[in-house]
């Protein structure tokens, strides 16, 4: 209990909101979220714009989605664009890896994310995604993929197992 207490006092102690900053990604948590070392503080990141399958749960795509992120970033200095925290306590942001791919953008050209349209109306990522899906990347190879906000709604799982 004392270390997670330890561990959300650090946190909140360094306001990152509307910040840019460089910083280490030490951990993959799944596609859209993940945690940094900035300042010696880690961080958890939850990328802007996207919403991925969910590992909890085994959601088709779940582990391809964590490992599309680590691929694309794991042990990598990234540049963080923070907006805000979510309720949760993670810094939403945009992050840009070496290579200088926009990680959130990335992940849905990958096919391995949904544009998530209840927090996000950036043109950008709606286009990348009707790409995605027509051209049948990655998720998109699936017939019916479900979204990830649906997944997470106990009714809608088990009704799937029935």
């Amino acid at each position: 209990m004392l270390a997670v207490w330890k561990w959300n006092n650090q946190q909140d102690s360094v306001n990152l909101k509307n910040e840019t900053f460089t910083a280490k990604v030490i951990r993959i948590i799944d596609g859209d979220t993940m945690e940094v070392l900035y300042k010696n503080t880690p961080v958890k990141v939850r990328l802007a714009h996207i919403d991925c399958p969910e590992k909890r749960g085994s959601q088709p795509f779940g582990s391809n989605s964590k490992k599309a992120l680590s691929d694309l970033c794991f042990g990598q200095d990234v540049v963080v664009y923070g907006e805000k925290y979510d309720r949760y306590h993670r810094l939403i942001a945009t992050v840009r890896n070496n290579k200088k791919q926009i990680v959130n953008q990335e992940m849905i050209r990958q096919g391995m994310a949904w544009h998530f349209k209840k927090y996000s109306t950036d043109p950008i990522y709606a286009s990348l995604e009707l790409q995605a899906r027509k051209n049948k990347i990655g998720l998109w190879k699936d017939p019916n993929p479900i979204p990830p906000w649906q997944w997470r709604k106990p009714k809608f799982r088990n009704a799937l197992i029935r």
